[in-house]
């Protein structure tokens, strides 16, 4: 059944791009060798189009045209044109640059962070509220149980809509001093946060700390030279923004992940409709099929975050006190909920996270709990 909706309705722009320039957000060396198996008329696969399928995608690269993601981008673009789907890859070094001309109807699809997508889409973009997932496992879970056909409503604020999420890894707390050991400690202190996301400033507040506002193309840099004492950071971005330069001899990454850091695929339905009328069932069946794949993926994906981790050299990572573990769960917590009630966060996805949170984990104190 599955493989007969695979030869009938899957198109290329739904195996390639789609997964493709996602996984290119990452180091994508390990997954590229997925995409480079998928050739036409080979293994079930359908045959290229008869008319070719031209679209555009607007694509964050901090390092632009000379950067690794977009060097991994296009070699997935040739891999499309086996398809005859012809995609323009228009790189940006500014995110918000990028999400503005996407806005603007000048991509059909925009490569960009999940924390950005969420002004297209607030049910997607609220898959990283702070301690909604608190493990790479919650979130495997999470991304099988968002191909389920009934969430695809959810999925869309027309004229837009995420279809595609990939991990980047848990986002830990760097500082540059590590006698910061504490949420008391780091009262006074300047954090980096994202200048466009308020729930960022309004958490940073609540601790007593002064938030600095910054962008995914500067906070690195300054974290690096002492702007700020403190930034919330994937393992990814560990060796390419030289982190070891702010971290120094006294700095230190707190192994709490406080949220899982994730990138979206976004696509203007409208602009994509017009040269694939029937999206919908492209779409609907793409998902049937990743749920087969997904799987081995994932595998790939957290294989390369697991490296990434690993390589961060073992001084710099402290536990969190075991005593105060707790206590920081029903911090973020409670940051939570009152950023939803603000609506900052999605009340559904809220609900579907703590499903998750307590599948995983039933004797939490939450799951008896009706907050959320």
């Amino acid at each position: 059944m599955l493989q007969r909706l695979f030869k009938r309705c899957i198109q290329p722009f739904f195996q390639t791009i789609l997964m493709s320039l996602l996984c290119s957000t990452l180091y994508a060396s390990e997954l590229l060798p997925l995409a480079n198996d998928l050739k036409p008329n080979e293994n079930g696969l359908p045959p290229p189009l008869e008319k070719p399928l031209n679209l555009s995608v607007c694509f964050f690269d901090m390092q632009g045209k000379n950067g690794d993601f977009y060097s991994r981008a296009k070699d997935l673009a040739l891999i499309a044109r086996r398809w005859n789907v012809i995609a323009e890859i228009k790189v940006f070094t500014d995110e918000r640059v990028a999400a503005e001309h996407f806005k603007a109807g000048q991509c059909d699809a925009a490569g960009i962070s999940t924390m950005r997508a969420r002004q297209f889409n607030l049910f997607m973009g609220s898959i990283e509220a702070v301690g909604g997932i608190t493990t790479y496992a919650q979130l495997r879970m999470l991304l099988r149980t968002l191909l389920e056909p009934k969430l695809v409503p959810l999925t869309i604020t027309e004229p837009y809509q995420i279809v595609g999420i990939m991990p980047v890894g848990g986002m830990y707390v760097h500082v540059r001093d590590r006698m910061i050991n504490s949420i008391e400690k780091a009262a006074g202190k300047k954090v980096a946060v994202l200048d466009w996301d308020k729930s960022q400033a309004e958490i940073v507040q609540k601790i007593g700390a002064q938030p600095v506002a910054s962008d995914l193309s500067n906070f690195a840099g300054k974290f690096n030279n002492g702007q700020v004492d403190i930034i919330v950071a994937p393992a990814l971005v560990y060796r390419p923004f030289e982190l070891e330069r702010g971290l120094g001899e006294k700095g230190a990454i707190y192994r709490f992940p406080i949220t899982q850091m994730t990138a979206s695929l976004v696509i203007n339905r409208d602009l994509i409709k017009k040269k694939l009328p029937d999206l919908d069932e492209k779409l609907l069946a793409f998902r049937a099929i990743a749920s087969q794949f997904m799987d081995q993926m994932l595998t790939q994906v957290y294989a390369t975050i697991d490296k990434s981790e690993a390589d961060i050299p073992a001084k710099y990572w402290l536990n969190v006190n075991p005593n105060d573990e707790e206590h920081y769960w029903q911090l973020l917590r409670e940051a939570r909920i009152a950023m939803t009630k603000q609506g900052y966060y999605d009340a559904k996805m809220m609900s579907l996270l703590k499903r998750i949170r307590c599948k995983t984990k039933p004797e939490s104190a939450e799951c008896t709990q009706s907050e959320e």
